[in-house]
């Protein structure tokens, strides 16, 4: 959520951030019209409490005190509560109107509409060349018999599927991985997290109430299921003062991910690539503001190591402004090359939140040398998502004879070399 102070004190430059953003700028006006009509009313009833203090005062001199004074503080404390019921009332609309605002961009994000005017970072690896033609991820997965489309089908409607054999080996072969490269080597604690969570949580990580409609929900439980492990972990210290000693706390976490993808079907739909069920391991940080922009470097390198070791190219990219998160400042996408279908796939996105959600979710830490207590900064990134890490694994890894290799390094996890 967006400071109201700073939104007070510099509001050109939050229309200038929302400008870039591609987003609407009229709620803002109202936000400070409703702010200074709020700080009024205070004036106001703080005003007529000093008055009641004063004259109970002289009241409680009197002697027996006079009913027209006592009448008068009745009607006042009346009129008292009545100003506390609106300022109430003003608060929640402010609040509201600041849900629906995003982030804003980094003075580093680069400025563009959409994601054509992403920026190429690097690209790292070699593309293969084949000497036979090279199939998709679903014609291989379909011809092995390790991914079931027409079974998730009937058991579920589109954009489901069904792993079996050494298709579902292969995807908790890389989960386990995954997890043990992020805890035994980055030093991050794994955590296991509840799969549902309420309202409140969904609110506090930035999912509500703008994206209401891109996740499921349990209404009469008041449950949503996840879109990402991010939602819980930030839910994990709502409420709380950190001490700054604390700071970093690095988290990981595997999870199912729900979202009701609305995408009209075609090329972008086919196969396992955008689905309303996946797995994914995710990485999530609590820092100190002067921290979080070399965090976010680390974690991006963390992301990467793990394509580095599939042997699998794969490029980086950054967001412009118009392409950003609701929740980022600063945004970096990892995208595996797939030669079967011949195109790039998202496989992690990293971002810094600021203290974007730490707001919205009161999540506060004290600085050791007594300073009042600030609002961490909080980061997130996959690492990896699935399922388009097997999509770029079987299109890479496919071999003349219609067989796949395992990556090596996956090897101790499968237990097997070859998927035929």
């Amino acid at each position: 959520m967006i400071s109201i102070e700073l939104l007070r004190e510099q509001p050109d430059l939050v229309r200038r951030a929302m400008r870039a953003r591609g987003t609407t700028d009229a709620s803002i006006d109202q936000i400070l019209e409703l702010d200074t009509k709020r700080r009024a009313i205070i004036v106001e009833a703080d005003e007529l409490r000093a008055r009641r203090n004063a004259v109970s005062k002289e009241i409680g001199r009197m002697k027996p005190p006079p009913k027209e004074m006592v009448t008068e503080m009745r009607e006042v404390g009346t009129r008292i509560k009545g100003f506390e019921e609106e300022t109430r009332t003003v608060d929640e609309q402010i609040s509201s109107l600041l849900l629906m605002l995003p982030n804003l961009p980094s003075e580093t994000t680069p400025l563009g509409k959409d994601a054509a005017d992403n920026v190429p970072v690097r690209t790292v690896g070699e593309q293969r060349t084949y000497d036979f033609d090279t199939q998709a991820h679903w014609d291989i997965g379909e011809r092995l018999g390790i991914i079931d489309f027409e079974r998730g089908v009937k058991l579920s409607g589109s954009r489901f599927y069904v792993l079996r054999g050494k298709g579902a080996r292969l995807q908790r072969a890389l989960i386990d991985w995954m997890l043990d490269v992020h805890t035994e080597e980055h030093g991050y604690e794994e955590v296991y997290v509840p799969y549902l969570v309420t309202s409140a949580t969904v609110t506090g990580s930035g999912q509500l109430p703008k994206f209401a409609d891109t996740m499921y929900r349990d209404a009469e439980e008041d449950f949503w299921l996840i879109p990402t492990a991010e939602v819980p972990i930030t839910g994990m210290f709502v409420g709380e003062i950190l001490s700054e000693d604390a700071l970093p706390m690095q988290f990981v976490a595997h999870t199912p991910c729900f979202r009701r993808e609305k995408a009209a079907a075609g090329k972008d739909t086919r196969g396992i690539k955008r689905v309303h069920q996946f797995e994914k391991v995710e990485m999530y940080k609590f820092v100190r503001p002067e921290t979080s922009e070399q965090e976010l470097e680390d974690m991006l390198a963390n992301a990467e190591g793990l394509c580095k070791r599939l042997e699998i190219p794969y490029r980086i990219i950054e967001l412009c402004t118009g392409d950003l998160g609701f929740s980022a400042t600063k945004t970096y996408d990892i995208e595996m090359w797939a030669p079967g279908s011949e195109e790039w796939l998202e496989v992690s996105s990293s971002s810094n939140c600021t203290d974007f959600q730490s707001r919205r979710s009161n999540i506060r830490y004290r600085p050791a040398e007594g300073k009042r207590v600030q609002f961490p900064h909080t980061l997130n990134a996959s690492g990896l998502a699935l399922p388009r890490v097997i999509a770029a694994i079987l299109e890479n890894y496919q071999q003349a004879d219609g067989s796949v290799l395992v990556p090596e390094v996956l090897r101790p996890y499968t237990r097997f070399d070859r998927i035929g």
